[in-house]
C-alpha cells in the first residue's frame, strides 16, 4: 500500500508538501499541486482519515469499516447497511461502505479499507453464507453480519432461522393445516439444514409426521421454474382439489410463482391452498394478494447489532441468533 513518502518521492517535493496538497491544495501553486495529484493517482494512494482527523481535518468520531457482500446492491438487504449507519451516527461514529463481490476480499480491496484506519470491521452478506476472513483484519475488532466465520472466535449476528421456521409452522398447524407440501431452498443454503430443524419440531409437537410431508428443494438460489414443476408433480391426476392444504415456501420469491400457478389452475388462496412464505423481503411481499404470511428476515435488527457490538467493544466472539418474527398476513 503506497504512503504520503512514497507520493513525496515520485513527485519529487517534501513530505509536508504532499500533506499541504491533500489538506490545504489552496496554498501551493499549480504545478507543484498537479505533480502531487500525478503521483497520487499513478500509485493509487489514499489519505487515511485517522491522520486527518490527528491533524485537525474534517473527520471526526470514530469509523466502522464494512465489507458489503452483495448487501449495497440489492433491495432485499441495504436496510442492513442503512441500520449500521443509522446506528452509528447517533453514537457519533462514522462509517465507510465498501462493496465487494468475492471473499475474501481482494488484497486491493483489503488495502483501501485499512487506509482509513476504521476502529473496527464489519463483513455483511445478503445471504446467510460462511466467509474467510483474512487474518491481517483479524487484529481488529471485528463482527459479521448475516455470515459466519469459517474459523471459530468471531462474534457474528445471524437469523435464528430454525426458531423462524418453527414458529412459522406451528402456527399454521395451530390453525389446522394438517397436509403441509414444501418447497424448501436448496440443500447446499447454511439456511436449509435451520429451517427443516424448526420444521420436524412444529410437526413433532402437532402429531403429524414428517414422512407424511412432501419436500422439494431447489437445485440453486434462482431455479424458481422449479416450484412449477413440484406443483404439477402434486395436483397431477386431482380431481381438482390438491392433497395439500398448505405451502410452506422457502422464500418470498417461490412462494409468488406459487401464487401465480395456483390461482392460474384455479385455486383459491387460502380457502382451497394456503401459503406461508419467508423474508418479508421488500418491494415483494407487499405485493400478493392475498398479503402473504410470511417470515420476517432482520437485516435491520442484524446490521443494528452488529454496529452496537463494535460500539460498545463488546468482547462476545460466538454466534447470536437473531430473531425472525412471523409477519401474519391473509393467505392462511
Amino acid at each position: 500500500m503506497a504512503s504520503v513518502k512514497d507520493v513525496a518521492r515520485l513527485a519529487g517535493v517534501s513530505f509536508m508538501t504532499v500533506s499541504r496538497a491533500l489538506n490545504t491544495p489552496e496554498k501551493l501553486n499549480q504545478e507543484t499541486l498537479t505533480k502531487v495529484r500525478q503521483a497520487v493517482e499513478a500509485l493509487g494512494y489514499v489519505p487515511s482519515l485517522s491522520a486527518r482527523k490527528i491533524r485537525g481535518g474534517h473527520s471526526s468520531g470514530k469509523t466502522i469499516g464494512v465489507f458489503a457482500l452483495d448487501t449495497a446492491t440489492t433491495p432485499f438487504a441495504v436496510e442492513m447497511l442503512l441500520s449500521m449507519e443509522r446506528t452509528a451516527r447517533e453514537n457519533g461514529w462514522n462509517v465507510f461502505i465498501l462493496n465487494v463481490f468475492e471473499t475474501p476480499p481482494s488484497q486491493q480491496t483489503i488495502d483501501l479499507m485499512l487506509s482509513h484506519q476504521p476502529d473496527g470491521i464489519i463483513f455483511s452478506a445478503m445471504q446467510l453464507r460462511t466467509v474467510e476472513i483474512p487474518q491481517v483484519l483479524r487484529s481488529l475488532p471485528l463482527v459479521l453480519s448475516n455470515c459466519m466465520s469459517s474459523e471459530p472466535g468471531v462474534a457474528c449476528y445471524v437469523p435464528d432461522d430454525e426458531d423462524g421456521q418453527y414458529q412459522a409452522v406451528r402456527q399454521a398447524l395451530k390453525r389446522g393445516y394438517r397436509h403441509p407440501l414444501c418447497i424448501n431452498l436448496p440443500q447446499s443454503s447454511l439456511a436449509w439444514e435451520l429451517r427443516q430443524q424448526g420444521l420436524v419440531r412444529a410437526l413433532a409437537e402437532s402429531g403429524v409426521s414428517l414422512n407424511s410431508v412432501p419436500q422439494y428443494n431447489l437445485s440453486t438460489d434462482d431455479a424458481y421454474e422449479e416450484t412449477v414443476v413440484a406443483l404439477e408433480q402434486q395436483l397431477r391426476g386431482a380431481d381438482g382439489k390438491p392433497a395439500f392444504d398448505l405451502l410452506i415456501c422457502g422464500n418470498d420469491r417461490i412462494a409468488l410463482v406459487a401464487y401465480q400457478y395456483l390461482l392460474s389452475r384455479g385455486l383459491r388462496i387460502p380457502a382451497e391452498v394456503a401459503v406461508l412464505g419467508y423474508d418479508n423481503m421488500i418491494g415483494v411481499a407487499e405485493l400478493f394478494y392475498p398479503p402473504l404470511s410470511t417470515v420476517q428476515l432482520p437485516y435491520y435488527e442484524m446490521g443494528r447489532r452488529a454496529a452496537q457490538h463494535l460500539i460498545e467493544c463488546r468482547n462476545e466472539p460466538s454466534i447470536h441468533r437473531v430473531s425472525c418474527p412471523l409477519v401474519d398476513r391473509k393467505s392462511w
